[in-house]
């Protein structure tokens, strides 16, 4: 009977990797901090001003990048840009939508390639789009949110199901459905309004996941390494 209890009031959480939780539990926080300070339920009517201020202080801008190109001097709290900007948000459901994709790729990131895999590819990922962002284009608009580290996390996903299919004989083209049904989703989007350059940094997000998981993909490593002494 004990059991029984204790099965049905199980945590959702206890399914989820202890690193997807800590990655769900930094962007929910920061989210939620700034939502109640909109709301003006914390920090008094400078709140307000709060997700600005992050944006600012810890958003990733291509104009800062090529500041610090041309003049060939890498500021560390410029360059920690890089991995802060994918935990603020421009508002609650920018944030909700990044926070639940994070949470069903990371999950199956990390079931399959293992937890420093997933982490790894969230974080890489989200440099690789902010630096192709950075270089293709000259576009003063922030780049903020996490979409670049979940679409690496599609890219992983991707790759697994493009290995599976290979392995089984099947249309590994299939693999890339869901990035092309969200690049055309984007597309149809550009229709009505005005989306900016963001999936760019999307895009590079995914390609960055997708060959970055030739390294974290489970026996991959070793199928390189064996392929290498072959030749």
């Amino acid at each position: 009977m004990s059991d029984e209890h204790e099965t049905e009031f199980e945590s959702p959480f206890n399914a989820m990797p202890v690193v997807v939780v800590i990655l769900f539990l930094i962007m929910a926080g920061i989210e939620l901090t700034l939502t109640a300070a909109e709301a003006g339920l914390v920090g008094g009517p400078e709140a307000i001003g709060w997700r600005l201020g992050l944006v600012r202080d810890w958003g990733f801008s291509g104009d800062l990048f090529d500041a610090m190109l041309a003049q060939g001097y890498w500021a560390p709290e410029h360059l920690a840009r890089f991995v802060t900007y994918p935990f603020i948000h421009l508002s609650f459901t920018h944030a909700l939508i990044a926070i639940v994709l994070m949470l069903a790729l990371g999950k199956l990131a990390a079931e399959v390639m293992g937890p420093f895999a997933m982490v790894f590819l969230f974080v890489m990922s989200g440099i690789g789009g902010a630096l192709v962002y950075a270089l293709l284009l000259d576009d003063p608009v922030w780049l903020v949110g996490a979409y670049p580290s979940v679409y690496g996390l599609i890219g992983g996903y991707s790759f697994l199901m493009w290995r599976r299919l290979g392995a089984t004989g099947g249309q590994q083209m299939q693999a890339f459905s869901l990035i092309a049904m969200l690049m055309g989703l984007q597309l149809v989007w550009s229709l009505f309004s005005s989306v900016g350059y963001g999936w760019v940094a999307e895009f590079s997000g995914f390609v960055c996941g997708f060959f970055l998981s030739f390294l974290c993909a489970p026996g991959e490593w070793a199928r390189i390494l064996r392929k290498m002494r072959q030749r």
